[in-house]
């Protein structure tokens, strides 16, 4: 991405005078644009200094929109980059070929200036949420997270924050190896999406083991019951037949001595504005670990949620 404050465009096309409308709008819109009136020229742009986004003629001199497009996507540094294809051709084919080399959308000339906009608008937030997103499980990660938090601190809205953690993670990682670690991880993701989906909540993931769920406080005390539970009838299934017999697992803990871990668990601590009034997201994300650090001091009698329910 360009290093720029502010979001800049590239705008390849050999039309003068649709490249002063196309530079006249985007500008008009406080994104800053970068011109090249046929495909090599493109190609040279974005390397020299890739954009936030591409719009591409697909008829161009030199190389087509088509190519510029497939060269962007085969590029490891560049593919992240979205590109939308501006066409004269408005038949069915024409599209499926963009579609075909990578193209993120697709737009007949001519075409509203104002739709054009709120299609650059739905792509950029798309592929930054893309890039942010935590690889293994796709939820929104940490800038995500603290936009929803700060977002709802400032606007005075209540809610509750739920923070989750399994306990006994690095052990089940030790014993089973990582590829199974990422499956757990993954199924603990689908169970929050599904259970906060009851709850109109928003689920991101910090990293790790470590998730972060958004409700209202109404609401939150029932959805660490509902986690809870859904994640206790799965977590079984995740051990050998032996172990789960056993009901732990023998590993080294962090001083080298082996010791008896029991089976995974969850562990929530929970904050909210309800009580008392929360004002930054630092005094959030403190109050929240001292909940979820009490809910992991039960970790040897399996899941448990702690609510912060003091009001100073």
């Amino acid at each position: 991405m360009a290093s720029n404050t502010k979001t800049v465009i590239l705008v390849a096309d050999d039309e003068d005078a649709m490249v002063f409308m196309l530079r006249e709008a985007l500008q008009h819109a406080e994104y800053e644009v970068l011109v090249a009136h046929n495909g090599q020229e493109a190609i040279d742009q974005l390397r020299k200094s890739p954009p936030d986004l591409v719009l591409l003629d697909v008829k161009m001199p030199k190389m087509s929109g088509y190519d510029v497009c497939r060269q962007i996507k085969s590029d490891t540094f560049l593919r992240h980059i979205p590109v939308m294809l501006l066409t004269a051709q408005a038949g069915t084919d024409s599209k499926v070929t963009g579609l075909e080399q990578g193209a993120d959308d697709y737009l007949t000339k001519p075409f509203d200036v104002a739709e054009l906009i709120a299609r650059i608008r739905t792509l950029l937030r798309r592929t930054r949420l893309g890039l942010e997103a935590n690889p293994l499980t796709r939820l929104p990660g940490n800038v995500t997270i603290e936009t929803e938090i700060l977002t709802r601190i400032q606007n005075k809205t209540p809610f509750a924050v739920l923070y989750v953690d399994l306990n006994s993670f690095k052990a089940y990682n030790d014993t089973y190896g990582f590829v199974k670690g990422d499956d757990v991880i993954r199924e603990t993701a689908r169970i929050l999406l599904t259970q906060s989906a009851l709850s109109r909540g928003f689920v991101g993931h910090i990293g790790g083991d470590d998730f972060i769920v958004l409700t209202v406080p109404e609401q939150a005390e029932d959805l660490c019951k509902r986690l809870i539970a859904a994640f206790d009838a799965k977590a079984p299934d995740f051990y050998t037949l032996e172990d789960k017999a056993r009901g732990y697992v023998e590993t080294k803990d962090r001083k080298g001595q082996i010791t008896r871990f029991p089976l995974l668990s969850m562990a929530i601590g929970v904050v909210s504005n309800q009580v008392r009034p929360l004002s930054s997201l630092g005094e959030v994300s403190k109050i929240g670990a001292e909940m979820k650090h009490f809910a992991k001091d039960n970790k040897d009698k399996g899941s448990s949620y702690a609510i912060d329910r003091r009001k100073e």
